[in-house]
């Protein structure tokens, strides 16, 4: 609903099939979430892709088909693997997609380990974790404002989904077992990718990797096998949403001013933009991960739980919020602090009341989350409890 109110002015072309393409993608992202039937779900999964290809192929911007071909060349590669991770499951079950019926086979560990990264090729791709990160940047660049936002709002949360829902409990063993490999290349996410936001020039691809170093902690906490680091992890996903999704939000509201995306075109945009300049610090504070924000909470919950598990990890998730206040207060001193930039800054208007509702639904979301976050822990506590005891319960003993 967020991005069609902020679409309403900005699109030109095709509006009825704009819209369209987001309802049906919204359609299907909820048949993700709720099918519980092995093969609905990879139809789902898939069928996302569809509308998305769309949205950036057709309304993008100027490399748009590159990008839209890349996003979806990476995600299907991806996905067929665990196709065949599904028809294997299917026959080892005597014939069932029921999900609940996979979670109990008893399979040996060598199984397990194929399974695990049949399906982690497919959701690692999703999330998407180091290495397989490089097609975000390039979609979220050419991608439309509000394909941008659902992008990394919701579509990125499928690939987290996943790991809970198969990952971990059809295969624990394996699971505990490659650990490890998901630590590493979340910490690498967190630290090296926080790293390489620093140096980016648009401020959309800041943004995109910033959310890879973010996703990196939802992964990291699942992988902890502890309550704190899998409910870190799942108020990790939805507080990703709301900032993420604001963040691209303002930088739609800057793009349809001025045409530009780069860092340097803006500067002193609080002189004549001083209400939206407010509600960027907002957002901008909560990608940094500032107390009383929704940023916060998740991660906070995933290094006080990787401190349980490893002091050194917990230690190594902690320097993220220092690279997060980096890149991120960087860019919003260079936007939008000091003397007016150039002539296309002196000119902006501020924000009007639609982009107004649109930004203060989004701040008011990420200050409910951050100051009352019990509401969101307490609906997933019973859920989190019982996939750590059944990932503890070796299938193999």
């Amino acid at each position: 609903v967020i991005v069609v109110v902020a679409s309403w002015e900005n699109i030109t072309k095709r509006v009825n099939q704009y819209f369209a393409a987001f309802l049906i993608l919204s359609g299907i992202m909820i048949g993700v979430f709720s099918a519980l039937d092995g093969i609905l779900f990879y139809v789902f999964f898939e069928a996302t892709l569809i509308p998305m290809y769309l949205i950036i192929g057709v309304w993008g911007g100027p490399n748009r088909i590159y990008a839209a071909f890349k996003f979806f060349l990476y995600t299907l590669a991806g996905s067929l693997l665990m196709l065949i991770a599904l028809i294997y499951l299917y026959n080892a079950s005597g014939g069932s997609f029921d999900i609940a019926t996979w979670h109990a086979l008893p399979l040996s560990g060598t199984v397990q380990t194929m399974l695990f990264f049949a399906f982690f090729a497919a959701f690692a791709v999703k999330v998407p974790m180091f290495p397989f990160h490089t097609w975000l940047p390039d979609v979220h660049v050419e991608a439309p404002t509000g394909g941008s936002a659902v992008l990394a709002a919701i579509m990125l949360k499928l690939g987290a989904y996943g790991f809970l829902r198969f990952s971990l409990p059809i295969a624990p063993d394996a699971a505990r077992e490659w650990a490890w490999l998901m630590i590493t290349l979340s910490l690498i996410a967190v630290i090296y990718v926080g790293v390489v936001a620093l140096v980016q020039k648009d401020m959309k691809k800041l943004v995109a990797y910033s959310s890879v170093a973010h996703m990196g902690f939802v992964t990291l906490g699942f992988f902890l096998f502890n309550d704190l680091g899998i409910s870190g992890g799942i108020v990790q996903m939805i507080a990703h949403g709301f900032v993420s999704g604001a963040m691209f939000l303002c930088i739609g509201v800057l793009y349809d001013r001025v045409h530009s995306r780069e860092i340097s075109a803006y500067g002193g945009v609080v002189n004549t933009m001083p209400k939206f300049a407010a509600f960027s610090l907002l957002f901008a504070m909560a990608n940094c991960g500032l107390p009383a924000t929704a940023g916060f909470v998740g991660e906070w919950m995933v290094i006080l739980g990787a401190v349980k598990f490893n002091f050194w990890i917990g230690m190594g998730a902690a320097t993220a919020l220092i690279f997060g206040a980096a890149y991120t207060l960087w860019m919003y001193k260079r936007v939008y602090l000091g003397p007016v930039g150039n002539d296309n800054v002196a000119k902006l208007k501020d924000i009007d009341c639609r982009e107004f509702l649109v930004l203060g639904v989004l701040a008011v979301a990420v200050l409910v989350m951050g100051l009352y976050p019990k509401p969101f822990t307490d609906v997933m506590n019973v859920s989190v409890a019982e996939l750590i005891k059944h990932v503890a319960q070796s299938k193999l003993n």
